[in-house]
């Protein structure tokens, strides 16, 4: 029973999917960042599955492109986009490291945020429209598996920041060594499985996510001292964002070796 309340917490927290009601309290959240990646297998789900419409009906370009995009938001609810957001800002304040964690905890968006999140979005509407193999789009769909197991990770063996938020009610109540174990197989699957699909596409992307990870982690510290909830959403974009990048470069390459 402990496993599934988890597993119901976990999407609770982390996406906007209908869900049975359980208890929030320490017991039911032991294993939540267990299942974590377990909502990026559901957006990854669904771009394959939009992929495969769209071949089915010749629907091509912005369109496809378009709800690409959206899927994982219509997954999430955006929570992720939001710490983007916060972090964007408290960045680009250039204040004390008290001043930043201030302005993270701040809901309003600020006019960076804002900025940062609209190039965002159409980048990756953008990059979206150029990848047409469709072993690409199955090695992005498995990097929201990636992107959400390091993030996990990040959650279990960084630092935290403050010691109170949404993340430390998670971290806390988690079963830190099963869950250091069960992601970090988790991780090793999914990145063997995008290397198989397409070895050079699937090679570029993982190391595109493991270098987010580790520029996250020095980004992280020098800017306030740890992660946060808000941090690990920003790591959580910039990660896909790299993914796609390196999904569509291996891509031209191999077109262009082949």
């Amino acid at each position: 029973m402990k496993i599934i309340n988890s597993l119901i917490s976990a999407f609770q927290m982390y996406s906007r999917i209908p869900m049975p009601q359980t208890e929030w309290k320490e017991e039911n959240r032991r294993y939540a960042l267990c299942f974590f990646p377990f909502v990026g297998a559901v957006c990854g789900i669904l771009l394959i599955v939009w992929r495969l419409i769209c071949t089915r009906f010749n629907i091509t370009g912005l369109l496809f492109a378009a709800v690409s995009a959206a899927i994982p938001i219509f997954v999430t609810g955006g929570i992720h986009l939001d710490g983007f957001c916060d972090m964007t800002d408290a960045l680009s304040s250039f204040a004390s490291r008290e001043k930043k964690l201030e302005i993270m905890s701040d809901p309003h968006i600020g006019s960076f945020a804002a900025i940062h999140l609209i190039l965002y979005l159409l980048l990756q509407t953008v990059l979206f429209a150029q990848v047409s193999d469709f072993k690409s789009i199955a090695i992005i769909a498995l990097g929201y598996v990636l992107s959400r197991s390091l993030s996990a990770l990040a959650a279990v063996t960084l630092k935290a920041a403050k010691k109170d938020g949404t993340l430390n009610s998670f971290t806390q109540a988690a079963q830190k060594k099963l869950t250091f174990m069960f992601l970090f197989e988790m991780i090793a699957i999914t990145a063997a499985a995008m290397i198989i699909l397409q070895p050079l596409t699937g090679l570029l992307a993982v190391s595109a996510a493991a270098a987010a990870f580790f520029y996250y982690r020095y980004k992280a510290y020098k800017s306030f001292g740890g992660i946060t909830g808000d941090t690990e959403g920003w790591f959580l974009q910039i990660c896909e964002m790299a993914i796609l990048i390196f999904s569509f470069v291996g891509e031209l390459v191999s077109e262009a070796v082949l």
